[in-house]
C-alpha cells in the first residue's frame, strides 16, 4: 500500500512539474529551477574558460560576440512579447571564442556561449555564425539541459524537487548536471538527443530570422558541414545525430515560418 501511495505521489509531482518549450509548445519535465541550475552552469563555464585559450578579442571573436548579442536581443524581445520574460530571469549572456580545432559550439543555461575556432571556416561569415548561434541559444531557451537533468532525477528517484535532492545527495545532483550537459570533459561539449537537436534547429532558425539574418542561408551551412567531414568521423558538433541531410530537410519544412519572422524583422528596421 505504501509503495502505491509513493508511486501516486511521484506521479503527481511529475505531472505538476511540466513546462512548455517556448515557440514549439512541446511539454517537458522541469524538476529543476534556474535558481539551482544557473549557478552550476556559471561555475562550469568559468572553469572551461580558465582551461582554454580565449581569442574573443580577434576579428572572428568579435563577430561571435556581435552575432550573439543581436540574437540575444531578438530572443529577449520575442519572449517579452509572448509574456515569457520570466524564463530569462537570471540569464547573464556571454559570448567567447576558444582556440581549438574542434568543430563545435555550445550554450550553457543562462546564455553562456562558447565557439571553437575549428567551426569558424564552416560558418564562413556572420550569417553562418548566426545559424550556429541561433541553434545553440535555442538549446538554452528550450531548457533541453534542464529536461535531461529532470529525467535523470526521476530515474534516480529524486522526485521531490531540486532543493530537496541537493540536500539528500548533492554529489549525485552534480553528476546528473554533468551528464545532462555532457560537460566535464576536455571539450566542455553539450550533447543532446535527436529530438532536442531538431527542436533547436527549428527554434534557432526562427531566432536568427528574428535577429535579421536570412534563414535561407541555414541549409547551406549544413552542406558545408557535410563536405567538411570528407568521410571521416562526424565532428563533435553533430553529436552523431541527426545528419546534415536530415537537418536540411527539417529546416526547409520550417522555412515558411522562419521567413515570416525574417520579414517582420526587416519591417522593424
Amino acid at each position: 500500500m505504501l509503495k502505491k501511495i509513493m508511486f501516486l505521489l511521484a506521479l503527481v509531482i511529475v505531472v505538476y512539474s511540466c513546462a512548455k518549450v517556448p515557440m514549439s509548445g512541446r511539454n517537458q519535465l522541469a524538476l529543476v529551477g534556474n535558481e539551482e541550475l544557473l549557478p552550476m552552469a556559471y561555475v562550469q563555464y568559468s572553469d572551461v574558460l580558465k582551461e582554454s585559450k580565449i581569442v574573443t578579442n580577434t576579428a572572428q571573436g568579435q563577430m561571435v560576440v556581435r552575432v550573439g548579442k543581436r540574437i540575444a536581443d531578438a530572443v529577449r524581445i520575442y519572449m517579452t512579447e509572448q509574456g515569457l520574460e520570466k524564463e530569462l530571469q537570471g540569464f547573464a549572456w556571454e559570448f567567447n571564442l576558444i582556440e581549438g580545432d574542434m568543430i563545435n559550439a555550445w550554450c550553457m543555461p543562462g546564455g553562456k556561449v562558447a565557439f571553437y575556432t575549428g567551426i569558424m571556416p564552416i560558418c564562413r561569415d556572420e550569417t553562418g555564425v548566426a545559424v550556429v548561434m541561433g541553434h545553440e541559444v535555442a538549446h538554452a531557451i528550450a531548457n533541453h539541459g534542464r529536461e535531461r537533468m529532470s529525467n535523470g532525477m526521476v530515474m534516480n528517484g529524486l522526485i521531490g524537487g531540486a532543493q530537496v535532492a541537493m540536500g539528500q545527495n548533492p554529489s549525485l545532483m552534480q553528476n546528473l548536471f554533468l551528464q545532462a550537459f555532457g560537460v566535464g570533459g576536455q571539450l566542455g561539449m553539450l550533447t543532446f538527443s535527436r529530438r532536442h537537436e531538431l527542436e533547436a534547429d527549428q527554434l534557432g532558425l526562427n531566432f536568427m530570422a528574428l535577429a535579421g539574418y536570412d534563414p535561407r542561408t541555414a541549409p547551406g551551412f549544413w552542406d558545408r558541414m557535410g563536405e567538411g567531414r570528407s568521410g571521416a568521423e562526424p565532428p563533435e558538433f553533430l553529436s552523431t545525430h541527426p545528419g546534415p541531410n536530415r537537418r536540411k530537410d527539417e529546416l526547409n519544412k520550417q522555412m515558411p515560418e522562419a521567413m515570416k519572422y525574417y520579414e517582420k524583422s526587416n519591417k522593424q528596421k
